[in-house]
């Protein structure tokens, strides 16, 4: 089923209800007779219907008919959909392994941390719909995420400011790497095609229409392109490629650093 990539702006929700929510400072029980609801109970259907059509399909009322509940029976637990969100976003950030002996340094510390958030985004594309840069939700799993991936460049010579700028950058690349792989995907799931099929198909026309000797250093990069991945585009092959030249800049930053 597709889903739709408009953006759902963070930062609509109420903050004191968000993070009574986000902390269960005062989470209510079911009452006698009902379902037994809970604000994890509703962040769960919340999220599968968001994985399967994206946030835009989200409402209160899908939400309670996956329960099986009457709509009015959420609000006992979740003020509104923009805290539900909320609470969505830092449930799916309690899914990032956090392993403590990870091999290769700082490297290979935030590579993982790159990966798992690249898992993470294709698990739940409907992550990319919110913006939460400036506004993020800082629920207990958020904060943890935070304090680990820190922690990973934590005594190799950053400032702390410069701890918060090399994650956010990693950060950033994975999210637009991610953007790029979703829609790829989303692409072969409408259509039903795969890009290798698509290829195929419109090689005769496109090899009518397309000059190679007006456009001979496209062509020659088309075609080796082609060749080593069955399409124009893979996403995989670019985020691996985009993150070690992030590494890499990373490295030569710390390399420039006089030595103490």
């Amino acid at each position: 089923m597709s889903r739709t990539m408009a953006t759902e702006y963070n930062g609509t929700a109420d903050p004191a209800r968000s993070l009574a929510l986000l902390w269960r400072t005062h989470e209510r029980s079911s009452r006698k007779g009902k379902p037994d609801l809970s604000v994890d109970r509703i962040a769960a259907a919340a999220i599968d219907i968001a994985d399967a059509e994206g946030l835009a399909a989200l409402s209160m009322r899908r939400v309670a008919e996956r329960l099986g509940v009457g709509t009015m029976s959420l609000y006992t637990y979740v003020p509104a959909k923009a805290e539900l969100v909320d609470v969505m976003l830092d449930t799916v950030y309690g899914e990032t392994a956090r392993p403590e002996d990870v091999p290769g340094g700082w490297r290979a510390r935030l590579a993982l941390i790159a990966r798992e958030n690249r898992d993470l985004h294709r698990r739940h594309p409907w992550m990319l719909q919110v913006a939460a840069v400036n506004r993020p939700v800082l629920g207990p799993n958020l904060m943890a995420k935070y304090e680990y991936e820190l922690r990973a460049v934590a005594g190799i010579g950053l400032t702390e400011i410069e701890m918060d700028f090399v994650v956010n950058l990693v950060a950033s690349y994975v999210q637009g790497a991610a953007r790029g792989a979703v829609d790829a995907a989303q692409s072969e799931s409408r259509s039903g095609v795969t890009d290798e099929q698509w290829w195929r198909a419109h090689a005769p026309l496109l090899g009518r229409l397309f000059d190679p000797e007006r456009y001979p250093t496209a062509a020659a990069v088309g075609s080796a392109v082609g060749e080593s991945h069955g399409s124009a585009y893979d996403p995989d092959a670019n985020f691996e490629f985009g993150l070690e030249r992030v590494l890499d800049g990373i490295e030569a930053f710390l390399a420039a650093r006089p030595r103490p």
